[in-house]
């Protein structure tokens, strides 16, 4: 019944947000002036990589002062800070068409690649990852909704737990609250040499890392399971973000060794139990994903501002369906603020 629940609510949450953005497609879009771009980031458009440095994403149907939006009827509302977080393997870039779509409501700041800056070397449980995380959240303006894949969610939820005041709320896109037991399931498989069986790790390993040009990475990846259901602008996105030219070759942006240390370094740990966490909390489960199970989505239930909802798709569905993760984004937030957060 709880689960019917949920998927009632994410329904209703898509459905009412799928009629404003038809109202909204109605409204004059305009590209950004170069005047309003913040200094060291990007627009929308194209956005590029920069190893260790957040990037904000910015739009506007009529623009007027910095971080303002306008409506044709003269209102302009401050727009609200989001920081992404990305899959493991998945540079930040990717997922430009959710933050165009986010947009210009949410300005979107993100670390195109985590765990590539020697200061926060990765290590076993995450614990530098969050803190560099928690290093740049402390650069933004105000307190983010914090939006995490995977990966990003739970370093999210870790940085949440230790610093809530830089929070409003946390989303985790298919990331999986941990229990107990699963902590003791990652401990033993580390400490029984098996965490390669357990995460994709193992998959990872040998892996294809270099491509003559990049029709032959285009071929390579279509025919993986992984991005058949890749949203097309999301998986072209990928292809222009995901690889770098090397002399005559092209090869993986995102380092294949850091991958596989993210990997075997899943927390077996965490700095505080979920059901204290102050702000917040949803997790967005796919539908068809083996990642987040039915026990991590219960789990959510314990905390007193936790809920739990699905999405069509599998575990890469916000590049699946990348303007309805958007929507349900947007219900998210407006209904959070609403309550105060």
């Amino acid at each position: 019944m709880g689960a019917r629940l949920a998927r009632d609510e994410a329904n209703a949450v898509l459905q009412k947000w799928r009629r404003l953005r038809r109202e909204q497609a109605l409204l004059p879009q305009v590209p950004l002036p170069q005047s309003l771009r913040l200094a060291g980031h990007n627009a929308i458009a194209q956005p590029r990589l920069s190893s260790f440095l957040s990037v904000t994403v910015i739009a506007a149907p009529l623009a007027c002062a910095d971080n303002l939006y306008q409506f044709p009827n003269g209102s302009a509302v401050m727009s609200q800070q989001v920081f992404f977080t990305h899959a493991n393997g998945f540079p930040s870039a990717t997922y430009g068409k959710l933050f165009a779509a986010l947009a210009p409501q949410y300005q979107v700041a993100h670390l195109e690649l985590h765990g590539h800056d020697p200061r926060f070397p990765v290590d076993d449980n995450w614990n530098n990852l969050v803190d560099e995380l928690i290093h740049h959240l402390e650069q933004q303006p105000e307190p983010v909704w914090g939006v995490g894949h995977s990966l990003g969610g739970v370093l999210h939820l870790h940085a949440a737990l230790r610093c809530p005041r830089l929070y409003r709320g946390v989303v985790m896109l298919d990331s999986p609250v941990l229990t107990r037991t699963d902590r003791w399931v990652i401990l033993a498989a580390k400490r029984l040499g098996f965490i390669d069986r357990l995460t994709p790790a193992g998959r990872t390993l040998g892996r294809r890392e270099e491509f003559a040009d990049l029709e032959a990475a285009r071929q390579y990846f279509s025919g993986k399971t992984l991005f058949r259901g890749f949203d097309p602008d999301c998986f072209d996105a990928y292809l222009q973000h995901g690889l770098q030219q090397v002399g005559d070759h092209w090869r993986l942006r995102f380092d294949p060794a850091t991958e596989i240390s993210i990997y075997r370094g899943v927390p077996h740990t965490s700095p505080g139990r979920a059901r204290t966490l102050k702000v917040p909390l949803a997790v967005v489960r796919g539908r068809q994903s083996r990642v987040v199970m039915r026990h991590h989505t219960r789990s959510v239930g314990s905390m007193p501002l936790g809920e739990s909802l699905s999405m069509p798709g599998g575990h890469m569905f916000p590049l699946e369906h990348p303007l309805d993760t958007a929507d349900l984004l947007k219900g998210l937030f407006q209904r959070w603020q609403g309550l105060g957060a």
